[in-house]
């Protein structure tokens, strides 16, 4: 299957990149995950997702978590977990419409970084949500394309801690401060009604705000 679309060799021309471009597509780009792939990309806690809608309309999400957030389960096939967030499924709601996604795995204090597409599913009833606990969804891939991506541009960051927010051993985790605004309490999920009062109380979208400001989301 050829890589480059038409529009990417025409801009290729233009700028004279055909040869490199082919000779990176050669060598770097591979079908199927390796041990140096799986390595870096079952290290991270995070990576960024790339989806796109019936329309035609792209999104990109964060996704975070623990350690292995995504498994490599064989050289063509990676799952990772949908946790609880916002209600909206744009990411989840794009898979199942259109299946094509692009992941960009980034070690920030290295720097490093995996580039990947991928034609996905999401699932609700796959086994191994078992390895995720308080996942509400999995998204099992088939692996397109796969390569390690110059990492010049990146900026080195250093970690601070990781986030609270990720699902310990039992799948619980804090009840986070924007389910708390007022103007959603009454369209919050059933089992999310009535626990601001048990977590200090409603908030507005200001006080929120503020939260996000001082970074106490």
């Amino acid at each position: 299957m050829e890589f480059y679309t038409d529009s990417q060799r025409h801009i290729q021309q233009q700028f004279d990149s055909k040869p490199l471009a082919d000779r990176l597509g050669e060598t770097i780009v591979t079908e199927e995950v390796n041990e140096l792939h799986q390595g870096f990309i079952e290290s991270r806690d995070f990576f960024f997702l790339s989806t796109v809608n019936g329309r035609g309309e792209p999104t990109v999400s964060y996704k975070g978590g623990a350690p292995g957030l995504v498994t490599v389960l064989d050289p063509k096939t990676i799952i990772f977990p949908s946790y609880d967030g916002n209600g909206m499924f744009l990411s989840m709601g794009n898979i199942a419409e259109t299946a094509n996604i692009g992941l960009l795995f980034i070690d920030f204090e290295t720097p490093n970084r995996i580039r990947m597409q991928a034609t996905a599913q999401v699932v609700d009833n796959d086994p191994e949500l078992e390895r995720y606990p308080g996942a509400q969804l999995l998204v099992r891939a088939r692996v397109d394309s796969v390569f390690f991506n110059c990492a010049r541009l990146i900026h080195k960051h250093h970690r601070t801690e990781a986030s609270p927010y990720v699902p310990d051993t039992d799948g619980s985790t804090p009840y986070p401060s924007w389910k708390r605004i007022d103007f959603l309490q009454d369209a919050l999920r059933p089992d999310d009604q009535g626990q601001a009062d048990d977590e200090g109380g409603v908030i507005t979208i200001e006080e929120y705000a503020a939260k996000l400001a001082a970074g106490d989301s």
